[in-house]
């Protein structure tokens, strides 16, 4: 963080966010995208969720009434979290069409930000996108490592070979994001409707010999199961969880595709094909005698398919779950750059990936961290069954704070009155704590990983907001007004021709970097621009609303660029669409000049000492604002300073 990076944007009157922003082409084809892109996730569950359901919990009874309820519970599970709360309320809640934790707390916080619960709902959203962090580690391990481990059920001795074969294609998908996935991309549609046409034919043929299966759709089979087995059926849920999720990444991609479209890839085709294939698994334990479906329900998914098409769904599983996982890998990317822009990262290199897809982003810092730690993880826990007890408590815990933040939405936002939505938010909290809460049982047996993680990317998240927060309240108060500044300084130096450019971080006082070279340099140049960039809490700002610029008078300028925090920084194109500022600018005469604080830290109140170490360790290794902000190499002068916070 220094004084040159992008600030908050309250969102100035006039600068409006473009609605829809790119969607673009049919709903039915928007539809079949999303199937490619978003439901991989979700889509791979029946690899596993099934199976840890009954091998999670020993005590369960491999029976009608057990399998009945087990299934019953996932097809209730999938209606209420997946299809209710998010595909049917929380995909209202978009912010100009951009969904996940981050951009709803930006909605929130532009409706209820100056109330005393304010900072809470801020919290709850980082802590909810920390979570995430711990998902996209653990669901590439699991769900390759799953796909894979159906060559077991082909050939028993290829088990060796698991976990080198699970190892290389993961290693190959994070080396693949630096060239970009969009070529690799239009193949994700086809082949992902083929492996959920697969699934749901697969199951559909085991209900046609068991139609007895289907007495699951009643809620009353998941009822006895608690009235039965009580504290088993409650643990049980931590397997069951597994089936829905993906759902958070359902709301967070919403941007790219549109609801509506979602919506008809979700209800048109996705939950049909999984719940056909979850009632099939149940429908073949369900025909076994007792000893046999014992052995079967070790791997339920391949065992769906005949003998000789065993080894061509391992293969189609496989890619599966290279889709599923190259989308949470996107999303982690994605996620970062919106962390970034409102404030809670500092700034990382990023590189686009697509010359005419704005989201197609890398991030060579976040896809290395990753790499490293899916590869630890497959190392450490070696097979998917123990990956499933460190997987489901981030994603129950992300639910249950979009949850939380549903109950504020609907009081704070859409103005409902409270004895409406207490009694929805209480039952979707019932639904969504009962899940977190048995998931905690798993912390001992893994469950620990992700909430470590989450736990170290909150204390990172939240360290910068405060720092950097602290660090620009101390510079502003040391702060000398532009306009005493102009006329002051417009005598006692000497002009050169061209012009300067002073990155900002606000819109009030003089930028550190313009007095250091007038203390130093003792000159100024004819045009004389302080430029701040601000983010808007909305997604995308309109480029005619891009600009706001103020004569200072005596060569001295004001200018400020609105983005949206979905947006690229590109300053030197953000200049080309001034058309005043006292004319147009050339690169080849224009140089800018950045600030670099050196944080010291110091016994002032604000952080304890340990989080401003973290915070200077973070301001050390952000990247450049040249980088980040695409300027000219040749033409950027940085001048540094001092700030103790």
């Amino acid at each position: 963080m220094n004084d040159t990076a992008p600030a908050q944007d309250p969102v100035p009157e006039g600068v409006a966010a473009k609605e829809g922003h790119g969607h673009s082409g049919s709903r039915t084809a928007l539809a079949v995208g999303a199937i490619g892109i978003v439901f991989g996730d979700i889509g791979t569950s029946p690899l596993y969720a099934f199976r840890e359901t009954f091998a999670g919990a020993a005590s369960i009874a491999i029976d009608r009434l057990h399998v009945l309820g087990v299934v019953s519970l996932i097809f209730w599970s999938m209606l209420i979290v997946v299809a209710i709360q998010y595909v049917t309320i929380l995909m209202r809640a978009d912010n100009k069409g951009q969904g996940g934790s981050l951009a709803l707390v930006a909605l929130l916080s532009r409706h209820i930000g100056k109330s005393s619960y304010g900072w809470l709902v801020v919290l709850l959203g980082v802590f909810a996108t920390s979570l995430f962090y711990g998902d996209s580690m653990i669901t590439p391990a699991i769900s390759v490592l799953s796909a894979v481990e159906g060559l077991t059920v082909v050939n028993p001795g290829l088990d060796a070979l698991v976990i080198p074969i699970a190892l290389v294609l993961l290693i190959f998908l994070f080396l693949l994001q630096s060239r970009g996935t969009a070529k690799v991309g239009a193949l994700f549609a086809p082949v992902m409707i083929v492996y959920f046409v697969t699934i749901a034919g697969l199951g559909l043929n085991q209900i046609i010999q068991n139609p007895d299966i289907l007495w699951a759709l009643n809620p009353y089979y998941a009822v006895m199961f608690f009235v039965t087995d009580g504290a088993v059926a409650f643990f049980a849920l931590g397997a069951v969880v597994l089936a829905v999720t993906g759902s958070e990444a359902l709301y967070s991609d919403m941007g790219h595709f549109g609801r509506g479209p979602m919506r008809l890839s979700w209800f048109g085709f996705v939950m049909p094909c999984l719940l056909l294939n979850y009632f099939g698994q149940g429908a073949m334990i369900a025909g076994l005698p007792p000893e046999q479906a014992v052995e079967v329900v070790r791997n339920p998914f391949f065992l769906l398919a005949s003998e000789e098409f065993r080894l061509p769904l391992v293969i189609l599983a496989t890619v599966a779950t290279f889709i599923a996982s190259q989308a949470v890998i996107s999303g982690a990317f994605s996620i970062t750059h919106q962390a970034m822009q409102l404030g809670f990262m500092p700034r990382l290199s990023i590189r686009h990936t697509s010359e005419t897809e704005a989201g197609q982003i890398y991030i060579p810092v976040v896809n290395w961290a990753l790499m490293v730690a899916v590869i630890i993880l497959v190392l450490t826990f070696q097979t998917s069954s123990n990956l499933a007890a460190a997987y489901g408590i981030a994603v129950t815990g992300a639910v249950t704070i979009d949850t939380l933040l549903m109950g504020v939405l609907f009081v704070g936002v859409w103005k409902w009155k409270w004895f409406i939505a207490l009694p929805v938010v209480a039952f979707f909290l019932i639904v969504d704590g009962a899940y977190f809460a048995a998931n905690l049982a798993k912390v001992p047996d893994g469950g620990w990983f992700p909430l470590v993680v989450g736990l170290v990317a909150f204390t990172l998240l939240t360290t910068w907001a405060r720092g950097r927060k602290l660090m620009r309240d101390r510079m502003s108060e040391t702060a000398l007004p532009i306009e005493i500044f102009a006329k002051s300084a417009k005598n006692s130096a000497t002009r050169v021709p061209g012009t300067a450019i002073f990155m900002a971080s606000q819109t009030a006082g003089v930028p550190s970097a313009l007095l250091h070279n007038i203390k130093h340099n003792k000159v100024l140049h004819e045009r004389v621009v302080i430029l701040t960039v601000l983010i808007a809490d909305t997604p995308y700002v309109d480029s005619d609303r891009r600009c706001e610029i103020h004569d200072l008078g005596d060569g001295f300028y004001r200018a400020v660029l609105h983005y949206g925090f979905m947006q690229e920084t590109n300053v030197p194109q953000g200049l080309k669409e001034m058309e005043r500022c006292g004319g147009e600018f050339d690169m080849m005469h224009t140089s800018f000049f950045l600030s670099r604080q050196t944080l010291l830290a110091s016994d002032k109140p604000g952080m304890p000492i340990w989080r401003e170490k973290i915070f200077a360790w973070m301001l050390r290794n952000a990247a450049t604002a040249m980088d980040f902000f695409r300027l000219p190499t040749n033409r950027v002068v940085e001048l540094g300073s001092q700030v103790e916070i």
